[in-house]
């Protein structure tokens, strides 16, 4: 019972302290004049040192500035500390920025985004992001498009119809249809754009049919191969192609019966075979000016530019994205007309293959094929051997 006696005499004795000191602080401060309030001037007394400023605190707010979109960036440095809008602004809309390097070695060095344009089948940007859309929206798909399109129609032509063949017996006499010069020119052109056209499918397309086959390491190493064969290959192309233009052209200029093979549509039309004519059909004669002149001059031109070979131009990444675009355009349309060049010249046409590889073909492939050039060979207008003859077991190879 002593216990818990005493503790609660304790437990009295501090409230009633407690209530008494209550008492006293009160009656204290009731006694005490009110201190004046603070003054503005002490208020805004600086206590020295450095001061952070409360972002919610800022008057007025730092985008109700009518200028603000148009602040530089050391003005908006007081209202936005560490904000560098401005300065990126600038940058995204292509101003040129200061850089020691001489113009004539990096004519773009103080320039980080290029300016805003709007290439044919982009949206108005910067010019990066446009050459992008370009490839990627049009060039890409539609050029890989066209490209599956020529080889189905070239294989269903193929299975459907089958081979063009002689139907006039063969007489054994042989007429030299290439020379070896011929011959070799073709070749050396042939060779070099298959070379160019691998390489450029693989570069082009072969993300989306060989690297998740191959992975990206294996990947990585053919295209990087296919990109130093396509730059080496290039002049070599050019240089062939401008042979073989001159080696030719003597022989594809419009002559009689072009107008009508192309109204039969080389003797696809209308049933029966195809119309008499020279040398070269008018179908080879659209390949050369088309392919080999016309594209052939706009896809060296660009491939040079890409190459870095053309003496004298500032190459620019604007020069360096619209030769690119007009390199991958006309690489596609040279490559769908030559698929169809090389199925006629294989496959497609008994003894057009044999032509071009020994040289000779029989009257009787030359008669059906190309009557007029062969009504000038037995003429005498054409010698029938234009070039050192050939032992006769060759001949007969042949």
């Amino acid at each position: 019972m002593q216990g818990p006696m005493r503790f609660s005499r304790v437990l009295s004795v501090l409230l009633f302290a407690a209530c008494g000191w209550t008492a006293g602080v009160s009656a204290q401060t009731a006694a005490t004049p009110a201190a004046p309030a603070a003054t503005p001037a002490a208020v805004a007394a600086p206590s020295g040192g450095i001061r952070s400023a409360n972002i919610f605190e800022v008057k007025p707010d730092a985008d109700a500035d009518p200028n603000y979109a148009n602040q530089t960036n050391a003005e908006r440095a007081k209202v936005q500390p560490g904000n560098n809008a401005p300065i990126w602004r600038q940058v995204g809309t292509g101003v040129n920025g200061f850089s020691s390097l001489p113009k004539s070695e990096a004519p773009e060095a103080g320039n980080l985004i290029q300016p805003f344009v709007q290439y044919p089948g982009s949206r108005l940007t910067n010019a990066g992001e446009a050459w992008r859309q370009v490839r990627n929206n049009w060039l890409i798909p539609y050029g890989g498009s066209l490209l599956l399109i020529v080889i189905l129609a070239l294989a269903f032509t193929y299975f459907a119809k089958g081979p063009m063949k002689t139907t006039l017996p063969a007489t054994g006499r042989k007429i030299e249809r290439f020379t070896p010069f011929e011959r070799a020119s073709h070749w050396a052109n042939a060779i070099a754009f298959v070379a160019l056209g691998v390489s450029g499918v693989v570069m082009a397309y072969g993300k989306f049919f060989l690297l998740p086959v191959m992975g990206a390491t294996l990947f990585g190493w053919l295209a990087y191969a296919m990109k130093n064969l396509h730059n080496f290959t290039g002049p070599l192309f050019a240089v062939s192609l401008v042979v073989v233009f001159f080696t030719f052209v003597k022989d594809n200029w419009p002559e009689k019966g072009d107008l009508q093979w192309v109204l039969k549509g080389g003797g696809m039309l209308g049933g029966g075979h195809a119309p008499p004519t020279n040398r070269f059909n008018p179908g080879s004669k659209i390949i050369f000016w088309g392919g080999v002149f016309f594209l052939g001059i706009i896809i060296i031109a660009s491939g040079f530019v890409l190459d870095k070979i053309v003496p004298g131009l500032i190459y620019e990444r604007g020069t360096m994205q619209i030769a690119h675009m007009v390199h991958g355009v006309v690489s596609v349309l040279m490559l769908a007309m030559f698929l169809a060049h090389a199925y006629l010249g294989s496959v497609g046409m008994d003894g057009a293959y044999d032509g071009m590889r020994h040289g000779y073909v029989d009257e009787a492939w030359a008669q059906q094929h190309h009557e007029y050039w062969y009504d000038d060979v037995k003429a005498g207008k054409i010698p029938a051997q234009r070039s050192e003859p050939v032992p006769p077991s060759q001949t007969a190879q042949a």
